[in-house]
């Protein structure tokens, strides 16, 4: 036998059981240390997609006051008769910018006019008979919804064809 072995076997003689015990004690740590690891990479990934939502969703309650205001715009452009055609124009591009900067935030008209109704994103206020539409088409658009980041923040108002 080789020496190297001689000395091996020697060693493992006067290893005590105790020694060998301990060994499961650390695989059990270790397992609850994986799991611990584990668990806190849940727990970033969890905040990391609450940190995102929020960011998503903070102009929420700003935007949503907006939209009062950009209903209002569009009603005073629908009553252009006694207004100068330059009056109309400029308010006409105010509007316009308005609506882009709420684009570029994330919101989003939702189209109805000649759609399916959709308990989602319409809320129906009246229903119309006939009208030449097929039936279950929104026949009027009320008041305009909208999405932000795909989330609805107002359904839109609509008559619906009976």
């Amino acid at each position: 036998m080789s020496k190297k072995k001689e000395i091996k076997k020697e060693i493992e003689k006067e290893i005590p059981e105790e020694a060998v015990e301990v060994q499961e004690p650390d695989e059990e740590l270790n397992t609850r240390y994986m799991r611990l690891m584990a668990d806190f990479q849940n727990y970033k990934r969890r905040v990391a997609n609450e940190k995102a939502d929020i960011y998503a969703y903070a102009n929420e309650k700003i935007i949503s006051e907006l939209l009062d205001v950009a209903d209002n715009f569009e009603r005073a452009l629908s009553l252009e008769a006694d207004a100068s055609e330059s009056y109309v124009e400029g308010m006409g591009m105010i509007f316009k910018s308005f609506k882009d900067v709420l684009e570029r935030a994330g919101l989003l008209e939702i189209e109805a006019l000649g759609t399916d109704f959709d308990p989602n994103v319409h809320n129906a206020v009246m229903v119309v008979a006939g009208s030449g539409r097929e039936s279950g088409k929104i026949n009027e658009v009320i008041q305009k919804g909208y999405k932000l980041n795909n989330k609805v923040i107002r359904p839109s108002m609509v008559k619906v064809t009976e």
